[in-house]
């Protein structure tokens, strides 16, 4: 059985609109470019037709990629997200005990982890480390960086 994914509605929409910009436009974008390249003739030597079906490819292989993770998506109700510990789809205010640094993060699944805006997977070391924890809870977290300890200083709704 497939694992299933975790999404917020905000990741599910996202992902959706990719999956229909792929069908509806980008599809048709690239069998024009391949019925362009055979009008040009041979075809052994023909680099748009090469790179238009290499594109052609991608696109389809990205869309089956989309569908599967879409078929198997679990979304997290982030109204109804308890606040009294953390869990997918909250928001947490933690200090970096070593260097005193407050950081902020939103809690999410691994199909839309993205460290540089803040969301971090459930299943990441630190994720993993923080699910179930309260406010005023430190938590030691093993990374492949080294050992770091944090304690949590609040959980909100995602905004």
């Amino acid at each position: 059985m497939d694992k299933k994914n975790i999404l917020t509605y905000e990741g599910l929409k996202k992902l959706e609109d990719e999956l229909e910009e792929l069908k509806v436009v980008k599809r048709k974008e690239v069998s024009q470019k391949i019925k362009e390249a055979r009008e040009q003739g041979d075809l052994s030597e023909n680099a748009e037709y090469d790179a238009a079906k290499d594109e052609q490819r991608d696109i389809e292989a990205r869309i089956e990629e989309l569908e599967k993770i879409l078929k198997n998506a679990e979304v997290v109700v982030e109204d109804e997200v308890d606040l009294e510990k953390i869990s997918i789809g909250c928001s947490v205010k933690i200090l970096d005990c070593e260097f005193d640094d407050e950081l902020e993060y939103k809690i999410v699944g691994s199909t839309e982890a993205n460290s540089l805006k803040g969301k971090i997977s459930n299943e990441s070391p630190v994720g993993k480390a923080l699910l179930g924890k309260k406010v005023g809870d430190t938590v030691k977290v093993e990374t492949p960086a080294g050992e770091f300890e944090y304690k949590v200083l609040s959980i909100h709704r995602a905004s």
